[in-house]
């Protein structure tokens, strides 16, 4: 489906369905649609970034393991065959109890993907890095220098988000889920940038990546207030491109958001970073899934009420304050209270528990529970 007959040069996001039982085979499919190598560097090592936005298995909230091995069998059977994955943490995620509790550690070990974290400084060390790209505001924000990870420099990247909303951007996908990587631990000082922050971001990451690919998630997506607190709908589709701009827009039309009035996307299509208008973007694969428009909403829950008013409401002004001082950790404890002693416990696990037992996609979480992968390793073969 071509959205318009315009002379423009297209972006192009595969779009298929999904199922439990084929789910393997439906990513390998994604990904040959999308073109992944003409994306990536073979010879380059491909780093895996998956998205924990919170380390409890909430459905929509993390990639899914699924998402995680169709991914490692797809760019082994094409030669990509150095891959390894990267984690960061934040406030209120860690990434050693997610990669556990979301079932990727058996993945890593039966398919022998190391696992690198870019807050261990025997795994990565951060340089001040500058941009040719005019920046929007990370310079400012940073005025002593943008400090990224060395080691993602010359390296393939493919982000592995899921399609969500969020309290602050409104939807999440793959321009956001650099946001951890790239970034260091105080990267919340952004937060009421955040839009053109992620637009820095890409035109970063366009300069030190041999290649960008995104393989999005929405077997269930996140209506609410994501990118944590949400209410799990069951979708069946996942998205792929080699542009982080289109995907997302095609992502966040499906939710029912119009994509150009997302300040992260108008932008980076303003500054020719990808293609945020729908007539700009092919779609192929199952092209009528496209067309669907959830209704999603965004929505508040209280951590985000508090946010809104800390970051883009009238103690805007004494943020620095807040948080760029040892008063911050009074907002991380509070975080961490409210996600993990009030939130999971009492409401969020509850859903969780009742999507694994009567949903599709919830029996198969189950059953990366179980037996820790869904192919052998030694059957996946270089195409």
């Amino acid at each position: 489906m071509v959205l318009d007959s315009g002379p423009m040069r297209r972006s192009k996001v595969a779009v298929v369905r999904a199922r439990p039982d084929t789910i393997l085979d439906d990513i390998d499919r994604l990904v040959g649609l999308a073109e992944i190598e003409r994306a990536l560097d073979k010879t380059a090592t491909t780093i895996l970034k998956d998205n924990i936005s919170w380390h409890f298995p909430f459905p929509g909230a993390n990639t899914t393991p699924w998402q995680l091995e169709g991914t490692i069998r797809s760019l082994k059977r094409r030669g990509f065959v150095d891959q390894l994955c990267v984690q960061n943490k934040t406030v209120v995620t860690n990434a050693f109890k997610g990669e556990d509790l979301n079932h990727y550690v058996p993945i890593f070990q039966k398919h022998q993907i190391p696992v690198l974290y870019n807050f261990e400084p025997k795994d990565m060390t951060w340089s001040t890095f500058r941009p040719k790209a005019k920046m929007l505001v990370l310079d400012r924000i940073f005025p002593d220098g943008i400090q990224i990870p060395d080691y993602f420099v010359g390296k393939n990247i493919v982000h592995l988000p899921t399609v969500k909303c969020h309290i602050y951007t409104t939807t999440t996908g793959a321009m956001k889920n650099a946001f951890g990587g790239l970034l260091n631990t105080k990267r919340h000082y952004t937060h009421s940038w955040i839009h053109k922050t992620l637009v820095d971001l890409l035109a970063i990451q366009k300069e030190i990546h041999s290649g960008l690919f995104a393989i999005m998630d929405g077997t269930t997506a996140g209506d609410g207030p994501g990118p944590r607190t949400m209410r799990p709908v069951v979708k069946n589709v996942m998205l792929a491109s080699d542009d982080q701009v289109a995907i997302d827009a095609v992502a966040a039309r499906m939710m029912g958001f119009d994509p150009m009035s997302l300040e992260y996307i108008a932008v980076a299509h303003e500054h020719g970073l990808g293609k945020g208008k729908p007539e700009e973007i092919e779609i192929v694969g199952d092209t009528d899934l496209a067309s669907e428009r959830w209704g999603f909403s965004v929505g508040d829950n209280g951590a985000s009420m508090v946010g809104d008013i800390m970051w883009f409401g009238p103690l805007k002004r004494f943020q620095k304050l807040f948080f760029h001082t040892p008063l911050v950790n009074v907002f991380v404890l509070g975080s961490e209270i409210y996600h993990d002693y009030y939130r999971w416990p009492l409401r969020d696990k509850v859903v969780f528990e009742r999507w694994k037992q009567d949903t599709g996609w919830g029996q198969l979480f189950g059953k990366y529970e179980r037996v820790g992968v869904l192919e052998d390793p030694t059957t996946v073969r270089a195409a």
